[in-house]
This record gives structure tokens, sequence and C-alpha cells, in this order.
């Protein structure tokens, strides 16, 4: 099998492993660009426009996300303080702990091939794969095409 066709399989089966895991504990209604907005959005509140920008994506785009993680109950929109006028998206308690979920997913999917295959191993093919992402010159815009949960 070719190496590249192994790593997407390989991610594919991540994500699957994943939403499972998400879904058993009650988070669903997931989109795909939900993940790294929900990223975002955690480091700092922002509009509608400024979300758009920074996952660079078209403000309808970014709408329509935005439409979406509120009717799921990801996301609500708060008027600025600073401009009562402006509505900044915030991540309500039921996103910050499907965030939470997905960390200890991470962690315990990792522990799970280290316990089964061996930290050495399992330490290599990190060093692995953190070498070919490095070989981006924007390791920040590969993670943006990440828009999986």
């Amino acid at each position: 099998m070719d190496f590249g066709v192994l790593l997407g399989l390989a991610y594919n089966q991540f994500v699957a492993e994943l939403h499972e895991h998400l879904a058993e504990r009650g988070f669903t209604n997931l989109r795909p660009a939900f993940g790294y907005a929900f990223k975002v959005l955690a480091v700092r509140p922002m509009t509608t426009s400024q979300l758009a920008a920074r996952l660079e994506i078209t403000p309808q785009g970014a709408a329509k996300t935005v439409e979406e993680m509120v009717a799921a109950g990801y996301v609500e929109r708060v008027a600025d303080p600073a401009d009562g006028r402006v509505r900044l998206l915030h991540l309500t308690d039921k996103a910050r702990a499907l965030m939470s979920a997905g960390h200890d997913f991470h962690v315990a999917f990792e522990r799970g091939l280290s316990a089964e295959l061996g930290e050495d191993r399992i330490g290599a093919l990190r060093e692995v794969l953190t070498a070919v992402v490095a070989r981006s010159d924007s390791p920040e815009g590969l993670a943006r095409t990440l828009r999986q949960v």
C-alpha cells in the first residue's frame, strides 16, 4: 500500500474512533469544520467575519458553520462589552466539554497504541510524523486543512 494512502486511511480510522467516542458521550451533530473553529474560539471570542478570516474560508461559509454550531448548542452569540452592536462567538460549556472529551480520547488512543505496540515504536512513529509535518513552510497552514474534530 502506498505510504500516503496508508497515512490517509490511518487518519480516517482515528477520526472514526474519535467520533464514536464523542457520540458515546452525547456529542452529536458534529460537522467537519467544527474542530478547527472550536480551537480558534477557545483562544478568544471573535466575530463571524474574524472567524472566516482565521479559518481562511468565505464569510458565507463561516456564517453557515456558525449557524450549525449555534443550533447544536456549541456556540453562542454574545454582545461585545466594548460595542453592543457587535456579536462575539463564545464556546458554550457543551463545546468545552466536547473539547475535553476529545483531548481525553487523543491521550487514551496514544496510550493504547503504546501498550499494544510499545512506547519505543510509538515514539518513533511520532518522530516520523513530526518530521513530515516539519517539512512544511507553514505547519499552521497544514493544520487549517484538518477541519475534522
